[in-house]
C-alpha cells in the first residue's frame, strides 16, 4: 500500500459524517512521505519541538505545538506516544511511530476523540508492522 493510500483511505476517510481537515504522515526527520493536499507547510524547527516533546514530554507546553505555523494549546496526551493540541474549536493530534509522525488536524464537527482514535488507529497499526 502506498504510503498516500493511508492519507486517501483512512486517515481522510469518514467517521460518522466527519473527517480530517488535513493529515499528514512525516519521518522522524521531516521529510513527508504523503498528505493531504490542504495540509499546511511544516517547518524544521516545528518538527524539531515535536521530536524533542516525544523524547522531553511537557517540553511543548510552555510554547505552544505549531503546525505550519499555527499554535495549538497542548493538551493532555500519551507521553513519549502522543501530542494533541487545541485551537479554538479544531486541533490537531501527532502520533509517534517507529519512523514516522502520523499528524491529523480536525475542525467542527468533527470531535477531538474522533481525530484521536483515527490518527493513533493508523499509528497503532503500523507500529505493529515495524514502522
Amino acid at each position: 500500500m502506498s504510503w498516500q493510500s493511508y492519507i486517501d483511505d483512512h486517515l481522510m476517510a469518514d467517521v460518522d459524517g466527519c473527517h480530517l481537515t488535513a493529515a499528514a504522515i512525516v519521518g522522524h526527520d521531516g521529510s513527508v512521505w504523503a498528505q493531504s493536499s490542504n495540509f499546511p507547510q511544516l517547518k524544521p524547527e516545528e518538527v524539531t519541538g515535536i521530536m524533542t516533546d516525544f523524547d522531553t514530554p511537557g517540553s511543548l507546553a510552555p510554547t505552544g505545538l505549531y503546525i505550519g505555523g499555527t499554535k495549538y494549546m497542548v493538551i493532555q496526551g500519551e507521553a513519549g506516544a502522543v501530542i494533541r493540541g487545541k485551537k479554538g474549536a479544531g486541533g490537531a493530534t501527532i502520533k509517534k511511530t517507529n519512523l514516522a509522525l502520523i499528524i491529523g488536524i480536525y475542525d467542527e464537527p468533527m470531535t477531538p476523540g474522533q481525530c484521536n482514535m483515527v490518527v493513533e488507529k493508523i499509528g497503532d497499526y503500523l507500529i505493529e508492522q515495524g514502522l
